[in-house]
C-alpha cells in the first residue's frame, strides 16, 4: 500500500511539473533556462526513483536520505551534461581506470 501511494505521489508530482509547458511563455531567457533545468531535474529524479524501485533499493533508507541521494545523483549528472561530458564518456573513463587498476593489482 505504501509503495502504491509513493509511486502515485511521484507520478502526480511529475505530471504537475509538466503543467508549466501549457502556461504562457516568458520572454525572459533565464526563466526558460530555469524551466528547462527543472524539467531535466524532474525527469532525472523520476528515472532514478523508478530504477531504484525496480531494483528493490528505493526503500532501503529513510525517505529523506533517499531523496538526498537522488538529488545528489541527478545534480552530478546534469552538471556533467552541462559541461558536455556525456554518460558514455564517463563510463569510458571509469572502464579505463578499472582496467588500469586491475593491471596494477595483477602485478
Amino acid at each position: 500500500m505504501k509503495n502504491l501511494m509513493l509511486i502515485t505521489s511521484i507520478c502526480l508530482i511529475a505530471a504537475c511539473s509538466q503543467l508549466s509547458q501549457f502556461m504562457p511563455s516568458s520572454s525572459n531567457s533565464s526563466a526558460t533556462t530555469d524551466t528547462s533545468w527543472r524539467s531535466k531535474m524532474q525527469s532525472c529524479l523520476m528515472s532514478e526513483a523508478q530504477s531504484r524501485f525496480q531494483a528493490g533499493t528505493l526503500f532501503n533508507n529513510s525517505i529523506s536520505a533517499t531523496a538526498d541521494e537522488l538529488v545528489s545523483t541527478c545534480t552530478k549528472k546534469l552538471a556533467l551534461q552541462s559541461l558536455g561530458i556525456s554518460d558514455e564518456a564517463k563510463s569510458s573513463a571509469e572502464s579505463i581506470i578499472t582496467n588500469l587498476k586491475n593491471l596494477s593489482s595483477a602485478q
